[in-house]
């Protein structure tokens, strides 16, 4: 055996223990009715696009409280009948980008909503209140308490997003796809935990996994967290015990949609060892393609696969292959 696949079997071995509280479920219950009951109070503009043959949308929708988040609702018209839809969350520090960016999506005849993520590079704000210091970046904002932490906001902004799509008269309810890559690929994880509206999930190179050995190793966004400890080394049990509440590693088992992953073995931001005891954990059809020469990036051979994976579960036409 090859040292590299001796590392993947290794990996595929990872079982760390859980670091759930004992009110996991009763938050997310609660934080779920909650979300629920507040409107989406979303519009749609239809905007100009250099793009033939395509409706292009800028929407607005709030999701964990009334902060307006922005969007991209694009509508392939050269198909007929009720569309599938992908929905693109964006990596930390990216957004919605513009309509052109999706155009591969497009073109397959399936319809997008590309979001912001509050607060990062799109056009969306963040009314989250700051209820204690924190450092660069947004992921330490509220970190004392599961309550006020922005991990909570972004989460339920993006289900929110899901509730949005869902009741879009062009989109055919049964064929909701959730598409992202590192921060994006947590979040797409832990909607399709969260939610029973989306039919497949692809989640690339994802943070928020197993986010207590992120946090010690990681490169990424995560490093936010660490100085934060740094400088504050009596709030370490306090920290950790609000970021298990959105660490995958303890949300897992809940997904239940086909899942296609992809994983670089010399990533530093979104290390193997943490996205592999999560995708060890999920009970449903699912793929990983571990790519041992590859860092924090996806790989055109993996957004191949990507195409072909969405094009099998959702029978479009075309030459699709099987995500294996």
């Amino acid at each position: 055996m090859n040292a590299i696949q001796k590392r993947i079997d290794e990996l595929q071995l990872l079982n760390p223990p859980l670091t759930a509280r004992e009110d996991l479920d009763e938050f997310w219950h609660r934080t779920l009715e909650d979300g629920q009951a507040r409107p989406l109070n979303g519009s749609r503009i239809q905007q100009p696009s250099p793009l033939r043959y395509v409706n292009s949308y800028r929407v607005t929708y709030e999701g964990y409280d009334d902060t307006p988040i922005h969007g991209w609702f694009l509508v392939p018209t050269f198909v007929t009948g009720k569309l599938p839809c992908v929905i693109i969350y964006p990596g930390y520090t990216g957004g919605s980008g513009r309509p052109e960016d999706y155009g591969q999506w497009l073109l397959m005849g399936i319809a997008v909503f590309a979001v912001d993520v509050r607060g990062q590079g799109g056009d969306t704000g963040n009314h989250l209140p700051q209820t204690s210091g924190m450092t660069r970046g947004w992921i330490t904002q509220g970190i004392l308490d599961k309550e006020t932490c922005y991990y909570k906001a972004i989460a339920v902004d993006s289900l929110k997003a899901v509730d949005w799509v869902y009741a879009q008269p062009e989109i055919d309810p049964a064929k909701i796809g959730l598409v992202g890559g590192s921060q994006g690929g947590g979040l797409v994880l832990l909607t399709a935990a969260l939610s029973d509206k989306a039919s497949l999930t692809l989640a690339n190179i994802p943070n928020m996994c197993h986010l207590d050995h992120g946090v010690l190793n990681s490169t990424g966004s995560l490093t936010e967290v660490a100085q934060y400890i740094e400088r504050n080394p009596d709030k370490l049990d306090q920290v950790l015990a609000t970021l298990s509440y959105f660490d995958m590693l303890n949300l897992a088992d809940r997904i239940r949609t086909p899942i296609l992953m992809s994983v670089g073995l010399k990533d530093t931001v979104c290390l193997p060892e943490t996205i592999y005891p999560v995708y060890n954990r999920i009970p449903s059809e699912k793929y990983i393609h571990a790519y041992p020469f590859t860092g924090h990036l996806v790989t055109s051979h993996h957004n191949r696969l990507m195409l072909d994976f969405v094009a099998k579960k959702w029978a479009l036409e075309g030459n699709a292959r099987d995500g294996e």
